[in-house]
């Protein structure tokens, strides 16, 4: 009885093997399996305070996939699609890095996120836990890089960098002007992006001449700032230094315009709207002369302009979180088409190693060092004749510097 079991068993096999293998030869295409796609979590904010940079983010995160799709997709791996994996951070870590691990578990190979320095870090850490790579967009904290996580990498500079850039350039247009400023006020939001930029230009602004009389920090959300206008008023600063995402700069720069604070410039470090196209378009009297040091693209690049005219065509500003995330997807499938594999090993080498060049922004080659580009910079921006002009470095702009600011 055994036996003759055994035996239907395997004659039902062998037929089913045939019919199989007839099927195939009668469509030889059938042969060739499609190549698996590239599975690509992507944690943004896209609800509570970050909800507008959180949605800029994920829109240059996808149209970086549909470009690497509508290229090939991944050739190393057989035309391989990316795939994102999309995930609400709702602006906070904890659910930051909760998001993380469930993307993780249903099989993103790599994470691309999470706009804001405080949700970074914890998105980052969680990521850490399975070695997953992990590409930072947008936040600007030392912390990120310093924590000696092999997985993490930040295509964009830190906030050290861009504070020492932007005290070099003020000190440099002060001194052209005739060193007219002697003193500050840094207003910032009290997360980790804002406490550390604070922290670092209140101690490099002296180095230069330049006092600063008082640090006011506020939480985010904040949706009333009279009080500090107030305090800035009273003081009498020559510049006033936010460093807030976008909108409490939007609500500081409009209370200070109606409480007719005059300073001789608004010189931002990484202003979340002062090199914004939606806040000079929606508020033009608030923004004019507003300077800005931050990240930008390279206006002289032709990628850049097509990449802000596709960006525009869907009814988006081109602003920094687009195409800063559009270049941290880039750079993880870039890293993946060269090691040919998802294997987490293999990807962190990748990364590790890149030379990638091909961002359009005012950068050199990638070179990452403990997970950071080497390579990135920022820029200084003012708003001027409603619109938004690279004043430096030199190499890079597109008018002169106006400050002091006329009253």
């Amino acid at each position: 009885m055994t036996h003759r079991k055994i035996d239907r068993i395997s004659r039902r096999a062998f037929l089913g093997t045939t019919a199989a293998v007839t099927g195939a030869l009668a469509a030889p295409g059938l042969l060739r399996a499609e190549a698996a796609g590239v599975k690509v979590g992507l944690v943004h904010p896209v609800t509570g305070w970050g909800a507008y940079s959180g949605n800029q983010c994920r829109q240059g995160a996808l149209m970086a996939i549909a470009d690497i799709n509508a290229a090939g997709g991944i050739k190393s791996l057989g035309g391989a699609k990316l795939e994102g994996l999309l995930a609400d951070s709702q602006s906070k870590p904890d659910v930051g890095a909760s998001e993380t691990a469930r993307l993780i578990e249903g099989g993103a190979m790599g994470i691309v996120g999470g706009y804001a320095s405080s949700i970074s870090l914890a998105t980052t850490q969680e990521a850490a836990k399975t070695n997953t790579p992990h590409v930072v967009d947008v936040g600007v904290s030392y912390k990120i890089v310093k924590r000696g996580l092999p997985n993490v990498f930040r295509f964009g500079p830190g906030y050290t960098k861009i504070a020492q850039f932007a005290v070099d350039n003020l000190a440099t247009i002060n001194a052209a002007a005739g060193n007219p400023a002697k003193t500050a006020m840094i207003i910032h939001e009290d997360s980790a992006f804002g406490t550390g930029t604070a922290k670092v230009l209140s101690g490099k602004l002296p180095e230069k001449g330049i006092e600063v009389i008082e640090i006011i920090p506020h939480g985010t959300p904040t949706r009333d700032f009279t009080n500090i206008a107030l305090q800035i008023k009273s003081k009498k600063p020559d510049i006033i230094i936010p460093a807030d995402y976008y909108n409490e700069y939007v609500l500081l720069a409009r209370t200070m315009r109606q409480q007719r604070i005059e300073a001789k410039a608004i010189y931002s470090v990484l202003g979340g709207a002062a090199s914004s196209y939606k806040f000079v378009k929606e508020f033009p009297d608030a923004a004019e002369y507003i300077m800005d040091c931050n990240h930008w693209f390279n206006p002289l690049d032709e990628g850049a302009q097509k990449r802000r005219a596709a960006a525009e065509a869907k009814g988006l500003f081109y602003t920094y979180e687009i195409y800063l995330t559009y270049n941290a997807v880039m750079l993880l499938a870039d890293a993946v088409e060269r090691a040919g594999s998802t294997d987490n090993e293999a990807v962190i080498a990748a990364l590790a190693s890149s030379t990638w060049s091909k961002h359009g922004m005012p950068y050199g080659p990638t070179r990452m060092v403990n997970g950071q580009n080497q390579g990135a910079q920022p820029v200084n921006t003012q708003v001027l004749n409603g619109d938004i002009e690279v004043i430096l470095p030199a190499e890079f702009a597109s008018a002169k510097v106006v400050f002091p600011r006329p009253s």
